[in-house]
């Protein structure tokens, strides 16, 4: 039985504020961590909206991804094979089992930063795009040039560029590079990746004999 006693009433106060600060409590938390979900959720979209992926074949790729990881704008880079139906190629699959990969270079870009037309004029310029299945001293399909496109603008963006090298006979020879939607993309060897970085020496892989400078496409 409740004696009101004025010790019994003042522990009922007490109970009763104590029970409304958890309430209050628990919504501010509730609400706090709503709203920290909800710019998580609107930081994470930005993000997404600010990066692209490009996908280019030119000869070995040590070399091709030390160039592109070097540009202001790449967010980050890998190495691996693309254009084949065999599934998990290693890096002998691809040299000695005649796979049909091509040995490529993963490019995740900012395009608020640099442009999917720079990415091509700095790929048209650090390799040989008029040579079939070769780059200097490498010798095989797997160092054939090659655009993955990731989607129809890519697409476009790809074929108005090689255009551009066509009508400005930036080249002694017909430009071979194929243009090809991008498929599977199998990651290369640990080893393989930021080789040059990991090995502390300077990249010597690019053979590239004309410097492009594209024009964005209208």
């Amino acid at each position: 039985m409740f004696y009101k006693t004025k010790e019994n009433i003042i522990k009922y106060k007490i109970l009763i504020l104590a029970t409304l600060l958890i309430f209050v409590g628990i919504n501010v938390i509730s609400s706090e961590s709503k709203e920290k979900n909800e710019k998580k959720q609107i930081g994470e979209k930005m993000s997404n909206m600010n990066q692209k992926k490009a996908t280019f074949g030119a000869g070995c790729f040590w070399g091709v991804e030390a160039t592109f990881q070097k540009l202001e704008g790449v967010i980050e880079t890998s190495v691996g094979y693309m254009g084949s139906n065999t599934e998990n190629p290693t890096y002998k699959d691809v040299c000695y089992s005649e796979t049909n990969h091509a040995e490529v270079c993963e490019i995740i870009y900012n395009p608020n930063v640099i442009s999917y037309t720079d990415l091509l004029s700095v790929f048209l310029s650090l390799h040989d795009p008029t040579t079939v299945n070769r780059q200097g001293p490498d010798v095989g399909t797997q160092y054939r040039s090659a655009i993955f496109y990731n989607d129809e603008d890519q697409k476009a963006k790809a074929l108005d560029a090689l255009k551009q090298i066509e009508d400005g006979k930036f080249f002694d020879r017909p430009v071979v590079t194929e243009v090809t939607k991008a498929a599977t993309y199998y990651k290369a060897e640990d080893y393989h990746q930021d080789y040059f970085l990991n090995k502390g020496i300077a990249p010597h892989c690019g053979i590239g004999v004309v410097n492009v400078k594209l024009k964005e496409m209208e």
